[in-house]
């Protein structure tokens, strides 16, 4: 009996047991219902490999993608003061920017950094829309004025993703103060001669596209991102008429002239590159480096003018 319990039960219990499996190793895709398996996503920049949906990605992780190596240094950007407005609906706004701050490991909607693309130097900033739904606080504002502030100290251009849901209701009036003030950071920009490249991703509405989002020397869209300022529902129950059909998408956008460019996350970094070196009027960057020498391997010797001009005839004489 020892033998049975000690041994053979356990065993039995082991193999027929249920095996708990983390949540979040698959991920399914919203438009097309396909499940992927994490790695898949994340080797593919979030987009489907199936339906070719591009999905939300972090500025973290599109930074990783966008810098060489990944390599980036984050510009410190200035703290607003908290709660301005002792703001509180269901929550307290506090409350609420905590978290989100649990939920994404940032402190705010907008990370910016400096490094190179393409061997490049530039700088970047992008929205978070997983925090708070990327929407334009006092905190964002600020984070437009240090890039661009930093852009035009390091005379590089800056390169912006948007992904927002408008002005954030919580700082009420402060929130909508953010649009003159990133207009008047854009033309820091302009006054130094230096390019302002916007990338509008799904989604940018609201005051982020009445402002800072719709500046730029040029307009970059990622596949089907909604752009506007109102939204179709709005403007249907107010016209009461049914809208074309992929109305404010990027693709009907471009095709109405208010983008330049329409182009997958996995085109985006060579996108930039071109345009970035075209814009500062350099050549086309270096697509790949030749690898190292192996150590200890004989180089070879530039050939001098004599042997230069040696016939195989004269070689051997």
């Amino acid at each position: 009996m020892n033998w049975i319990t000690n041994y053979v039960r356990p065993r039995i219990n082991s193999i027929f047991s249920r095996r708990e499996t983390p949540d979040n190793l698959w991920t399914k895709c919203p438009e097309c219902g396909t499940m992927l398996f994490h790695r898949e996503v994340s080797d593919n920049l979030n987009v489907c490999t199936n339906c070719n949906h591009h999905m939300h990605i972090t500025p973290r992780d599109r930074f990783l993608a966008l810098f060489d190596g990944g390599i980036f240094t984050e510009v410190k950007v200035d703290a607003p003061k908290p709660d301005p407005l002792n703001f509180r609906d269901q929550k307290r706004y506090p409350d609420r920017l905590k978290a989100a701050q649990k939920q994404t490991n940032e402190a705010e909607a907008m990370l910016v950094a400096s490094g190179e693309i393409g061997r490049t130097p530039i700088v970047a900033a992008a929205q978070d829309f997983s925090f708070m739904a990327g929407s334009m606080g006092m905190y964002v504002g600020n984070a437009i004025i240090a890039a661009a502030q930093e852009a035009v100290k390091l005379k590089r251009p800056l390169i912006l993703f948007s992904a927002a849901g408008g002005a954030r209701m919580q700082e009420g009036i402060l929130s909508l103060m953010q649009m003159p003030r990133t207009t008047v950071a854009v033309e820091m920009l302009k006054e130094a001669g230096l390019p302002y490249i916007v990338v509008l991703t799904h989604p940018t509405t609201g005051g982020v596209t009445a402002s800072y989002a719709m500046l730029g020397d040029v307009h970059i869209a990622e596949p089907n991102a909604l752009i506007c300022f109102a939204g179709p529902r709005v403007i249907e129950q107010t016209i009461r008429e049914k809208l074309p059909e992929g109305f404010q998408r990027a693709e009907y956008l471009l095709d109405h002239g208010m983008l330049d460019r329409v182009t997958p996350r996995g085109e985006m970094r060579d996108e930039l590159i071109s345009i970035t070196r075209m814009l500062l009027g350099l050549p086309p960057a270096v697509r790949g480096d030749l690898p190292p020498p192996e150590p200890g391997a004989d180089l070879p010797h530039a050939l001098s003018d004599e042997e230069d001009r040696a016939t195989p005839e004269t070689a051997k004489k």
